[in-house]
C-alpha cells in the first residue's frame, strides 16, 4: 500500500474556482476523513485523487508516482460510491468479479480473489444472490468487496452510508473500520457526518469553500480547535457559543448576565470575542439563576436542555444522572475557566 500527497491542487470549472490550493499529506496505510459541509469541495476533491475531475493546477501523488494527469485505471485506486452501482441481473460473486474479467484476468484467479473478499466481508451466504434479494447494508459490502478485488492501493470511499438507515450506519462503520484495521490499506473516506468522521479517522480534514481550516487526529480537533468553524463542527451537540467583550481581564457574556473567568490570554479590554463552551462541559444548577429550560430531549442515560439566555442567543447542556431539570425550570449554569474556549469576533481565529 501507499500514501497520497496534493501539492497546490486547484480545481476551475471555467472561471469558477472550487478547490482552492490544498495542500495534504495523507500516509501510507492512513484512514484519512474529508468532513465539512454541503459544497465544501470534499467530494470534488476525492473525484480529483481518483482521476473523475482534472486537476487544474498542482500535482496529485499516488506514492512515488505523480498521476495528476493519469487514467482512473491506471492510478491504483478503487472508489466505493453513494449508490452502490451494481448490476441488477448479476450475482454478488459476478459483480466483485465483473472487473477482474473485462481485464482478461484468468478465472480461477478472479474466483480466489472474490472468495478472499467474501471471507473478509463474511459475503459467503450471499454469493449466489443477485442485488435486488439483499439489503442496503449487504449492497454496500458487495460494492466494497469490488474495490476489494482490485488490490488498489488506496480505497476512496464517497459518503457510502449516506443511503443507509441508522441502525445500518452504526454497523457499517464498524465493518469499514474492522476492514481497515485487517488489510491495512490506506482509505480516504468523505462525509459530512461529523460522528462518522469521529469514529473511522486516524487523520481528519475539515473543509470549507474549498480550503482547508485544520487536519488533525480526531481528539486534537475537537480539544483543541484552530478556530469558530472547527470549534462548531466537530462535536455533537455542536459547541455553544456567546458573544462576549473583555472588561476587567474576564469575559463580559450578556447571555448569562456576568463576567466569566478564562485561561485564554485575552486581547485588550473592550475586545469582542466569542466564548465557546461544550454542552458536556456544563454544569446545571436547578432553582436559582436566570435561565428557562424551554426543552429537555431525554435519550436515555443523557438528556440535552435547551436554554434561553438573557439574549436572544441559546445554550444546549448535557446532563446525566437521576437529577435532571425539566421544562420550565429556572436554572443557572457554571463550567470550568479551562474549558471554555475564546474567538475573536471578526476573524473566528482560536485566542489561547
Amino acid at each position: 500500500m501507499t500514501g497520497v500527497t496534493l501539492q497546490n491542487a486547484i480545481k476551475r470549472y471555467g472561471d469558477v474556482q472550487v478547490i482552492h490550493g490544498i495542500d495534504l499529506e495523507v500516509d501510507d496505510g492512513e484512514f484519512c476523513v474529508f468532513v465539512g459541509p454541503s459544497g465544501c469541495g470534499k467530494s470534488t476533491l476525492l473525484r480529483m485523487i481518483a482521476g473523475l475531475e482534472d486537476t487544474t493546477e498542482g500535482a496529485i501523488n499516488i506514492g512515488a508516482r505523480d498521476v495528476t494527469k493519469a487514467d482512473p485505471s491506471e492510478r491504483g485506486v478503487a472508489m466505493v460510491f453513494q449508490t452502490y452501482a451494481l448490476y441488477p441481473h448479476m450475482t454478488v460473486e459476478q459483480n466483485m468479479g465483473f472487473g477482474l474479467k473485462m481485464n482478461g484476468v484468468p478465472k480461477a484467479e478472479i474466483n480466489q480473489k472474490v472468495k478472499a473478499a467474501s471471507d473478509i466481508l463474511k459475503l459467503d451466504p450471499y454469493l449466489k444472490r443477485k442485488p435486488a434479494n439483499l439489503s442496503g447494508g449487504q449492497r454496500q459490502r458487495v460494492a466494497i468487496g469490488r474495490a476489494i478485488v482490485r488490490g488498489p492501493e488506496v480505497f476512496l470511499f464517497d459518503e457510502p452510508l449516506s443511503n443507509l438507515d441508522a441502525e445500518l450506519r452504526v454497523e457499517m462503520r464498524v465493518e469499514i473500520a474492522r476492514l481497515h484495521k485487517e488489510i491495512g490499506a490506506t482509505m480516504i473516506y468523505v462525509t459530512h457526518d461529523q460522528v462518522e468522521a469521529m469514529t473511522l479517522a486516524d487523520k481528519i480534514v475539515v473543509l470549507r469553500s474549498g480550503r482547508i481550516e485544520q487536519v488533525g487526529a480526531p481528539l486534537d480537533l475537537y480539544r483543541d480547535p484552530d478556530n469558530k468553524f472547527v470549534a462548531g463542527f466537530i462535536g455533537s451537540p455542536a459547541m455553544n457559543f456567546l458573544k462576549g467583550k473583555v472588561l476587567n481581564g474576564a469575559v463580559s457574556v450578556p447571555a448569562l448576565g456576568r463576567s466569566v473567568e478564562v485561561t485564554a490570554n485575552l486581547p485588550s479590554e473592550g475586545a469582542e470575542v466569542i466564548l465557546g463552551i461544550r454542552p458536556e462541559h456544563i454544569d446545571v444548577q436547578q432553582q436559582t439563576g436566570g435561565l428557562t429550560a424551554d426543552l429537555s430531549e431525554a435519550l436515555g442515560g443523557v438528556s440535552y436542555l435547551h436554554l434561553a439566555t438573557h439574549s436572544d442567543e441559546r445554550i444546549i447542556a448535557e446532563e446525566r444522572g437521576d437529577d435532571r431539570a425539566r421544562e420550565g425550570d429556572t436554572v443557572d449554569i457554571s463550567f470550568e475557566p479551562r474549558r471554555a474556549m475564546v474567538f475573536d469576533a471578526q476573524t473566528e481565529a482560536r485566542i489561547r
